[in-house]
Parts: C-alpha cells; structure tokens; sequence
C-alpha cells in the first residue's frame, strides 16, 4: 500500500486500501500502468465538492454528470437541485459519491489488465 500512496499521494486512505487489494498480484509495471490510466479517469473529491456547490448559483447536477449519474444529473438541474435538498445531501457525501465512482473506474481499469 505504501508503493501505491508514494505513486498516488493524492488518494485517500480509503481509496489506496482499495486499489491495494485490487493490485495485491500484479507486478510492479502493471500497477504503474494501472496507475497512469486510474489517475486520468478518476474524479477528485474536491472536484465533485466544488461542483456540487454550483447548484447553488442555478448549475445544479454537474457533479452528477461527472461521476456519470446522467439521470440524476437531469433530474437535478431541472428541479433545482431537488429544491436544492439533494444538493445539500450531496455536499456531505461528496467523498463517498467520488469513491463509489472510482471504485466502479478502477475495476474498469483493472479489467485491462488481466
């Protein structure tokens, strides 16, 4: 774990628990490889934060968008946010939003892989 938050220091501890158990048998160049694609495609938590806040100036929903929630995403900006109480739930989970995406995004990644 300690090679994958030297390579990623911006992971969260949660995170790089994650992808370590993901990467426990590939070698040292699969997991770099691995890294290099991971690290484009995730969503940082503060991106999603920030642009979740956004709703509250009448651009609700981008953060859904980002993390591939076109549904809710639609449903955010046309109702504003859901009388921006969604938009409010969202800025507390804001982390857990971003790493349940990156979950789904690193198994993607790992799939290339195998």
């Amino acid at each position: 774990m300690e090679n994958i938050l030297q390579q990623m220091p911006e992971a969260e501890l949660e995170e790089a628990q994650f992808l370590h158990s993901l990467l426990k048998d590939k070698s040292e160049s699969d997991v770099r490889n691995f890294l290099n694609i991971y690290r484009t495609r995730r969503r940082d938590p503060q991106l999603i934060l920030l642009t979740a806040l956004l709703g509250f100036i009448g651009l609700a929903g981008i953060h859904r968008f980002l993390i591939n929630h076109i549904g809710m995403g639609i449903l955010y900006f046309f109702t504003a946010g859901l009388c921006f109480i969604g938009t409010i739930v969202d800025l507390v989970n804001h982390k857990s939003l971003a790493f349940e995406y990156n979950q789904r995004v690193a198994m993607q990644v790992a799939g290339l892989f195998r």
